[in-house]
């Protein structure tokens, strides 16, 4: 498995280091789940511990056609767990039966999709362990007031009880990144869905930090339609509220929407 060189298209950094590999699998809870999903399983470095736990059945997801043959050969007990396809592309209700847990050393160039692919299965996926660069860590854990908090940072933590666990080295990967690497351990929390318009609530979200320099008022004119909602909350920028504030900014918007209706 070692032979096998990395493909910077696809964005290929492998673990090498099985001290972490152990810590990372570890990290995983995986209670009342029927199974654990790995994203880009690689050379396995994961694998090798989670296929030692009967209380879940692991499934490897693999987009690289090389790696998963490897994969076969290497764990012939997932061969008909191991999944040639593009996570982003993945019919996840269909493929899996019951809640599920995710865990892997996310590729950084689509880790932030990766997350909103998880956001749309939320009811499914009831924990996520993932390895993410440091800055994308930092940025979905932290709250409010903060520059790095953002459209993941609020749409993650309305659902999610997130914990930033532990930061990796650089030099523990083949071919080592530019950028130190972290992990984090999303929950499922125990809101279902939120108390308000939740399609709403999203576009609101995304809407305002994509002009986060702007005060809310003059951000979401797109979605007010002209109309003029004069409440604290929209002389605010996105950055300063949190997640129940978005909650109630949602159902101020959708009040003033229907009442022009």
């Amino acid at each position: 498995m070692n032979s096998y060189r990395s493909k910077k298209s696809l964005g290929q950094h492998f673990l090498t280091d099985t001290n972490i590999a152990t810590k990372i699998v570890a990290s995983l809870y995986a209670k009342d789940v029927n199974a654990v999903v790995e994203i880009g399983p690689g050379r396995g470095i994961l694998t090798k511990d989670l296929v030692k736990n009967s209380r879940y059945d692991t499934y490897l997801v693999e987009i690289d056609g090389a790696l998963v043959e490897q994969l076969s050969q290497s764990f012939p007990e997932l061969k008909h767990r191991i999944l040639h396809s593009d996570f982003l592309k993945l019919d996840i209700y269909g493929s899996f039966k019951g809640p599920i847990a995710i865990i892997g050393n996310f590729p950084y160039y689509i880790s932030s999709q990766i997350f909103f692919k998880i956001l749309e299965n939320r009811d499914k996926v009831v924990e996520v362990v993932g390895m993410v660069q440091k800055e994308v860590a930092e940025r979905i854990k932290t709250g409010p007031g903060s520059k790095t908090y953002g459209i993941l940072s609020v749409l993650l933590q309305a659902y999610y009880h997130v914990e930033y666990l532990f930061t990796v080295n650089e030099k523990v990967f083949d071919p080592p990144p530019k950028v130190k690497s972290a992990v984090i351990r999303l929950t499922r929390n125990k809101i279902e869905t939120l108390d308000c318009d939740e399609t709403l609530f999203f576009r609101l979200v995304k809407t305002g930090f994509n002009q986060r320099r702007k005060i809310l008022r003059n951000s979401l004119r797109s979605i007010l339609l002209n109309l003029r909602l004069d409440h604290e909350l929209m002389l605010r920028r996105p950055e300063e509220l949190s997640v129940g504030q978005f909650v109630e900014l949602t159902r101020l918007v959708k009040g003033m929407l229907q009442t022009k209706k």
